[in-house]
């Protein structure tokens, strides 16, 4: 059974970019390394393949990352 762990979007904000999810998470030790993780098919949102770093996410999405906990927008 995988986890879902939520990721709470700061007061005022909507969305969050896909490369600073990912960073925040830590599931990228570097923003350049960010691309290359997209790159390699490793990251789905809501169950599609994303290669957008600058994809908006927004409350509800789920962000899959090869290895990792499944992380929600919240």
């Amino acid at each position: 059974m995988s986890v879902v762990r939520t990721i709470e979007l700061r007061s005022g904000e909507d969305t969050i970019r896909l490369g600073q999810l990912l960073k925040l998470v830590d599931a990228v030790p570097t923003g350049a390394q960010v691309k290359d993780v997209l790159v390699a098919g490793d990251v789905q949102v809501n169950g599609e393949p994303e290669e957008r770093r600058g994809r908006q996410l927004h409350r509800g999405d789920v962000v899959s990352v090869a290895g990792q906990d499944d992380v929600r927008i919240g």
